[in-house]
């Protein structure tokens, strides 16, 4: 039996997720910024309480590896590595495009190619683009986006862009090929799905090593004021 723990802290919402061979026990959401760290655990407390399991239990935790919030990452990433280290159990991770691609693939009646987006401010985002059938075609990159983004793929065929960076580009990508659906977030209700295929395959990370696919370095602002 495979009762795996999710926790998806990538963009500024966050959700656990309790999933057992792959079937969702319950699932937690807040959409809060800047909640990660004085909500999580809180959220796991509550989840393993509604389904009266006792976290000794678990043979795995799962999260979203980036691109993301720098902030959410590390949160998400230092409490899943304490909960493996503590219960010695495997860390799972998904790549945070790989996982609003996957729940998109639900949503696309068209069969239109499917582009996730996550902001990474101004005009730039952090993407990935696959066909219909999930196979991944653009890997990860960031790009600043213009009208020109996406434009010789669109001459051919539809693309369903999504995400949290996709909203700021509907006025960019203007095209009679590209669709915009709205409101997707990265859910720890669907990580738990695609963690538990790695878990049958033992698809494992490094405990030690593992880190966070941050693609920008994490630049901390001076302060304009005094300091006395």
């Amino acid at each position: 039996m495979s009762f795996i723990l999710s926790l998806e802290t990538s963009v500024d919402s966050c959700s656990v997720a309790l999933h057992e061979n792959g079937i969702l026990l319950h699932t937690e959401l807040i959409k809060e910024p800047q909640a990660h760290a004085t909500r999580l655990a809180l959220l796991i407390q509550t989840s393993f309480q509604k389904v009266n399991r006792s976290i000794q239990q678990l043979k795995a935790v799962a999260i979203t590896s980036g691109p993301g919030s720098y902030t959410g990452l590390r949160i998400g990433t230092s409490t899943a590595k304490g909960l493996c280290f503590a219960l010695n159990i495997p860390l799972l991770s998904i790549n945070t495009l790989e996982l609003l691609i996957y729940q998109a693939s639900f949503q696309n009646p068209q069969k239109a190619m499917l582009c996730a987006m996550i902001d990474a401010r101004r005009m730039e985002v952090y993407a990935m683009l696959s066909n219909s059938d999930i196979v991944v075609v653009e890997e990860t990159n960031a790009q600043i986006i213009d009208e020109h983004s996406y434009q010789s793929v669109l001459e051919n065929q539809k693309i369903l862009f999504f995400g949290n960076g996709a909203a700021k580009c509907m006025g960019v990508i203007n095209h009679p090929n590209a669709i915009f659906l709205e409101d997707q977030i990265p859910l720890a209700s669907f990580l738990g799905e695609l963690a538990f295929n790695k878990f049958q395959h033992n698809q494992f990370e490094d405990l030690v090593h593992f880190e966070p696919l941050y693609l920008k370095e994490f630049l901390v602002k001076k302060s304009t004021k005094p300091l006395f």
